[in-house]
């Protein structure tokens, strides 16, 4: 079975106008979702993420400075991508829920799969700091739970956004029951994923240059991350499921095709039933064009679907 947790509170997340990590993106994902063939996801509404939660991941310090800011009409600026406006903190706790919710159904076997469709996104989010649009990390507070609650020792997370997921790699590069691997543009923001850039052995990057497209990908994935991920053998699979790098995005130059996304995700799930019982976990990051988002998460959710 496949999960969807989802909640409103993430639509009234609004950085104002003319951002491009507006509340239309997550619109645009749950009307594609909102089909005939997605009539089997189970929908879950996101439970708030705990203080605990939180900080398996980040510092109190930035908790307390993320929570305290509720603007009552307007929004604050945390630098020059990132607002908050006065329904982003609540926004912020269920996005960071819904992927320890997720984690918690998939470890009991409520779900096999599971995507979050939530906002504000995560993965740029470091310990102590906001940025790239990104509040709290969600994809790393969810390895964290699985690693503290569930008692794993072999947490994957695989990220194929445009952009590096410094935030995650921030979290765990020092802590080797974690494995991140990310394929992301570069030069591109925010800067950080190259290919020394190792950790302690548990990190991977691997850059793709402007102007790639699916051959590129495939490769880089059939050939270098995969073949890494399946050595890990993870115990759990955790998605930090970017569709920036579609051909149509206005803010990369990756020339992906919905189809791409399909392909990476099927290859993920059967990781997932080769070494971790079909435990995955997906939630959503970027993605900026309203179209190419909506293909893409519909075709990463019918590839979730797959038997």
């Amino acid at each position: 079975m496949v999960r969807l947790y989802t909640h409103a509170i993430c639509l009234q997340h609004d950085p104002g106008p003319g951002h491009v990590e507006s509340p239309a993106r997550l619109r645009a994902v749950l009307q594609a979702l909102d089909q005939d063939r997605f009539a089997g996801v189970d929908r879950v509404e996101a439970p708030r993420a705990t203080r605990e939660q939180l900080l398996r991941v980040h510092t109190a310090a930035h908790v307390d400075h993320i929570l305290a800011i509720t603007p009552q009409t307007s929004t604050v600026r945390l630098d020059e991508d990132t607002l908050m406006s006065p329904a982003s903190a609540e926004a912020g706790l269920r996005a960071a829920g819904a992927v320890v919710a997720a984690v918690d159904a998939v470890m009991t076997g409520a779900a096999t799969r599971a995507f979050c469709a939530v906002r504000p996104p995560g993965h740029h989010a470091t310990p102590d700091t906001a940025m790239g649009f990104c509040l709290f990390n969600n994809i790393a507070i969810g390895a964290a739970h699985a690693l503290a609650v569930h008692g794993l020792k072999r947490v994957a997370i695989a990220d194929f956004d445009v952009h590096h997921g410094n935030g995650t790699q921030d979290i765990f590069q020092r802590d080797p029951r974690v494995l991140f691997i990310s394929s992301h543009q570069s030069p591109l923001y925010p800067g950080t994923g190259r290919e020394d850039e190792r950790g302690a052995g548990n990190i991977v990057n691997a850059p793709l240059s402007p102007g790639d497209g699916s051959y590129e990908f495939r490769e880089l994935w059939n050939g270098a991350l995969l073949p890494r991920l399946h050595a890990f053998k993870p115990q759990l699979v955790l998605v930090s499921a970017g569709f920036d790098a579609h051909r149509s995005d206005p803010i990369a130059d990756i020339r992906l095709h919905a189809e791409d996304y399909a392909w990476i995700t099927e290859r993920l799930v059967d990781l997932a039933r080769a070494h971790a019982g079909g435990k995955l976990v997906s939630t959503l990051e970027g993605g900026y064009d309203l179209a190419a988002l909506a293909a893409s998460a519909s075709a990463h959710v019918t590839a979730l679907l797959s038997e």
